[in-house]
């Protein structure tokens, strides 16, 4: 999927809303553990009730790859699911690889190939050779690592490296690898200032941005700071929706919870004249 195609998405569905898959067996209604295959059809569920207000899913890896090969299995299906009932969602591996020459483009070939990915979550440290690899797949895209939501982001991403902070540094750097076209980045929303400060450093780039919901992060913050002309933002919702409840009603519940991000985005988007009201 290409930059356009994403952003009608955006426009047609009048919505943000990126639906993390981070599926914990723990987590799950004891009634689907009974099922061959637990993680799927919880997955399925979700997908069933929230695809009409989601642009994108984004499974997190460490919850399949735990299983070893059955785990894998469980997410070839749910992104073949995906594939094959909403084509039009972009699917983002989240999965943090990187790595030099051919690992990394045998992690490329696993994602797009394979799975059959849009974009890939890639960690930015060991630097441009690192990520190139993954930039060598039409219409597939990089998620780079660059201010991520977590406590431990103050470790290192705000560490001053001449005149920037690293995270900057990175940001920087990484645009002379690719367009945004190509690649987007990851701005958590625990930080709606810095992403504003972001915006202002590259204006054409998507953001990926977990942290609303569950991790505090503002979603009116996030849109304020971040929107750009082609919406730019995909702001991520995993526990707040997908666990809304462990009961029987869990798939209704995350149909709820995705709606209400939906119809918030939806005003957000108009205020940016991004979408036009229906009675227009």
């Amino acid at each position: 999927m290409n930059k356009k195609q994403l952003f009608e998405q955006i426009q047609k569905k009048q919505s943000f809303l990126c639906v993390g898959l981070d599926t914990d067996i723990n987590k799950i209604p004891q009634e689907l553990l009974a099922m061959d295959d637990p993680i799927f059809e919880f997955n399925k569920q979700i997908i069933n009730h929230t695809a009409s207000y989601a642009v994108a899913y984004k499974p997190n890896t460490a919850f399949y790859e735990v299983f070893g090969s059955k785990g894998w299995q469980s997410l070839e299906r749910t992104i073949q699911y995906i594939r094959n009932n909403h084509p039009e969602i972009f699917i983002i591996a989240d999965a943090k690889r990187g790595d030099i020459g051919n690992t990394s483009a045998n992690y490329a070939k696993a994602f797009f190939n394979t799975l059959k990915t849009d974009a890939l979550t890639v960690a930015p440290y060991m630097g441009k050779d690192s990520v190139e690899p993954f930039l060598n797949f039409e219409d597939k895209w990089v998620v780079l690592l660059a201010l991520t939501s977590n406590k431990g982001s103050q470790d290192f991403q705000y560490l001053n490296v001449g005149e920037r902070m690293l995270h900057q540094q990175v940001l920087q750097t990484a645009t002379t690898w690719a367009s945004s076209e190509q690649m987007m980045f990851v701005v958590g929303a625990t930080h709606p200032e810095e992403l504003g400060e972001i915006r202002k450093m590259l204006p054409e780039y998507f953001f990926l941005v977990p942290g609303v919901g569950a991790q505090g992060g503002d979603l009116q913050a996030v849109a304020h700071n971040g929107l750009n002309n082609e919406c730019g933002l995909l702001v991520n919702s995993s526990r707040g929706i997908i666990y809304a409840s462990n009961g029987s009603d869990f798939a209704v519940r995350a149909e709820d919870e995705a709606k209400k991000l939906q119809v918030q985005m939806a005003e957000l988007l108009k205020e940016k004249s991004l979408v036009q009201y229906a009675d227009a």
